[in-house]
C-alpha cells in the first residue's frame, strides 16, 4: 500500500528503515489463560528511576484491547537466531503461539530461547496518530548472554559486540 503514501510519509518510512532497532514480541496473558502477542519495532527505555519501558502499538490490534484488560504485557526480545518468531507474531489472526514454547510471567507470554525479557504493568497509555503507546513500569527483568535479533534496511540481522580499536 505504499502507493497510499504522500511524499513525506515515504521520506519518513525511508528514514526509519535506516533505523537499527531490537525486534521484540510484546505478549499479554488473557483473564482466561489464553496467550496474545504482536511483533513491535517500536519499543525504548523511557525511564530509569523508576525503571519505564515505552511500546506502540497499533489502535486497532487486538493486543491493545487485551492489555488495556489485563493491564498488564510483557516485551520479549527476541535472540538473533528467531527471525521465523519474528514473522509468526508479525501475521494477523489466531495460532501464533501454536508451537511456540513459552510460560506465564507477571500476567504475560515469556517466550523460550529470547535475549532478554521485560515484564510491565501498564502505567498509561497515550494516543499518538494511528498507534497507542504503552508506558510501562517494569516489575521483572533479565538478560541472557544471546545476542538480540535487529531489525534494519528491512532486514532481521543481529548487533555483533567488538572491542572498539582505538
Amino acid at each position: 500500500m505504499t502507493g497510499d503514501l504522500s511524499p513525506l510519509q515515504e521520506a519518513f518510512r525511508t528514514v526509519m528503515a535506516g533505523v537499527c532497532t531490537p525486534v521484540s514480541v510484546v505478549t499479554t496473558v488473557e483473564l482466561f489463560g489464553r496467550p496474545h502477542g504482536s511483533t513491535v519495532s517500536a519499543f525504548t527505555s523511557l525511564s530509569m528511576s523508576p525503571p519505564m519501558v515505552l511500546v506502540s502499538l497499533d489502535s486497532a490490534s487486538t493486543l491493545l484491547g487485551m492489555v488495556e484488560a489485563t493491564g498488564t504485557f510483557g516485551i520479549n526480545v527476541l535472540a538473533a537466531g528467531q527471525s521465523d518468531v519474528a514473522l509468526r507474531f508479525a501475521t494477523k489472526g489466531p495460532g501464533r503461539f501454536t508451537g511456540v514454547s513459552w510460560t506465564r510471567a507477571h500476567g504475560a507470554a515469556r517466550l523460550d530461547g529470547i535475549a532478554s525479557w521485560l515484564a510491565c504493568s501498564v502505567a498509561d497509555i497515550v494516543e499518538g496518530g494511528d498507534h497507542r503507546i504503552l508506558l510501562g513500569d517494569v516489575v521483572s527483568a533479565a538478560a541472557s548472554d544471546l545476542e538480540p535479533l535487529t531489525y534494519h534496511a528491512r532486514t532481521f540481522g543481529t548487533h555483533q559486540r567488538h572491542g572498539v580499536a582505538s
